[in-house]
């Protein structure tokens, strides 16, 4: 018989659920054996991070500089200021909603939990080096390779990035589920999951109302551009959003963008320019849950923030978005460096964040992919009125 491969959003909510039931009469020893092997997986992962940077970030530098012309760079540059000032949306959204919607300082109790669960042994595995180090090398290693033609550096790194993806794939990503009901049985057994649960489902409601306003916002600004009608664009968008949010991936929705972005007036050639390399470049809808779930928690949590924090780590989460690999949950994989070593985001932090991206993953992506629609409308008007020429 065929096996039935569940989604790994399926997985995550079925850990949950079994988290919460379990941690209801599980004993002691049970509890204490999860928040062990919870322990070993979080110090493999802070191991991986700086891997998955220097895997991800260097090839995908590399790529996009190898690939010259005036079209490009307005490109990238146009993906890059979607996706920052869709954070800053989500910051001012956020921080004025949020605050008399979800009780301050109510999870903070998961800060200052007793010994009652401690596990029995932990293992301590340093990364190789610390996320702003691999960051900084990724990009001189990146940009080098473009400028220089580096073949035999640039196959090393293609092949160093399908080590990784093939490690998040196989290693990292089966084994979340377990993590995850790891947490919510320590949560339950210790009585603290009632305020966790209430609280994520009032910020996926509320993230999912904040996606539209997004994209109702790029379109204006599209159709100030291109002179058309916002409404009648966007609408000409959804099969590309209804399509991504059945295949929870950019790539695959690749050919239904296409032909949304060309029936919206965009000329084939830079459509078919722009929307792959939109697919791997702009994720506003990402960085958008990023940055909402980071202040929920951060509010959660009692955990203090200012703007100025939260403008450096949006601006460093445009860039890591870009190497968000294309396997579910890549985008808050990739973002785990900057959580904490920029807000400060520990083990039980980073578990809840991947929680909350994971159970919006579909509709995070139909935002990034309806977006692609809005920049290729304007690189379609400064294509046409000549101030760039096709690369």
């Amino acid at each position: 018989m065929k096996r039935i491969k569940l989604p790994l959003l399926a997985k995550i909510l079925i850990a949950i659920l079994l988290g919460v039931l379990v941690g209801q009469f599980a004993p002691v020893a049970v509890v204490r054996a999860m928040n062990t092997f919870d322990g070993i997986f979080d110090q493999l992962l802070r191991f991986f991070i700086p891997l998955i940077i220097v895997g991800l970030v260097t090839p995908a530098i590399a790529e996009v500089g190898d690939r010259a012309g005036k079209m490009l760079l307005i490109a990238v540059a146009l993906a890059y200021v979607f996706t920052v000032l869709s954070g800053l949306f989500a910051y001012g959204f956020s921080t004025a909603l949020f605050p008399s919607l979800i009780e301050p300082g109510g999870l903070a109790a998961l800060e200052t939990a007793d010994n009652a669960f401690a596990p029995y042994f932990s293992l301590n595995i340093p990364p190789l080096a610390d996320v702003m180090t691999v960051l900084v090398l990724s990009f001189l290693l990146g940009i080098g390779i473009a400028t220089t033609h580096a073949s035999i550096l640039r196959k090393g790194f293609e092949e160093m990035k399908t080590i990784i993806v093939r490690s998040i794939e196989k290693i990292i990503i089966p084994i979340l589920p377990f993590y995850i009901f790891g947490l919510f049985l320590d949560m339950t057994a210790a009585g603290k999951v009632a305020p966790v649960l209430k609280s994520f489902l009032l910020i996926v409601v509320i993230i999912f109302a904040m996606t539209w306003v997004l994209l109702l916002l790029q379109y204006l600004v599209a159709a100030l551009v291109a002179r058309r009608n916002p409404f009648k664009m966007l609408a000409g968008m959804l099969p590309a959003y209804v399509t991504a949010l059945g295949t929870s991936s950019s790539a695959a929705t690749i050919p239904v963008t296409l032909k949304c972005v060309e029936k919206n007036g965009v000329s084939s050639s830079v459509g078919g320019f722009v929307v792959p390399l939109c697919a791997t470049i702009h994720l506003s809808g990402s960085t958008l849950k990023i940055t909402s779930c980071a202040i929920a928690l951060m509010l959660m949590l009692g955990m203090p923030f200012d703007f100025m924090t939260l403008l450096g780590f949006i601006m460093m989460l445009g860039v890591t978005m870009v190497a968000a690999p294309g396997v579910p949950g890549g985008a808050i994989m990739a973002a785990l460096g900057i959580l904490g070593s920029i807000l400060g985001f520990d083990a039980q932090a980073q578990a809840m964040m991947i929680t909350l991206y994971i159970a919006m993953d579909s509709f995070g992506t139909a935002c990034n992919v309806t977006g692609d629609g809005a920049i290729a409308l304007i690189m379609d008007r400064i294509y046409r009125s000549g101030e760039a020429p096709q690369a």
